[in-house]
């Protein structure tokens, strides 16, 4: 089912698979601020680029309660 959101919208609760045997669910992170972002690809310049910036960001992040994910294409266990 595909569910075209706008700006401000509620988020539908979701699950997806995640690396080592987890599972992310957006109700765990009730409270919390998310970042979610969307790459097509491991390991492409613009990618790694944009993975690094927010690893070097994290504590920020941190710092306003978010926790940060990526998601995409790439098989879970390339990501192991």
């Amino acid at each position: 089912m595909t569910q075209t959101l706008i700006l401000n919208d509620r988020v539908p609760d979701f699950q997806l698979p995640a690396t080592s045997g987890k599972t992310f669910r957006l109700s765990d992170h009730l409270g919390k601020t998310l970042v979610i972002y969307f790459y097509p690809k491991d390991s492409t310049p613009g990618c790694t680029t944009q993975g690094v910036q927010f690893r070097d960001s994290y504590t920020q992040f941190q710092q306003h309660n978010a926790d940060i994910y990526g998601v995409s294409r790439d098989s879970l266990k390339s990501h192991e």
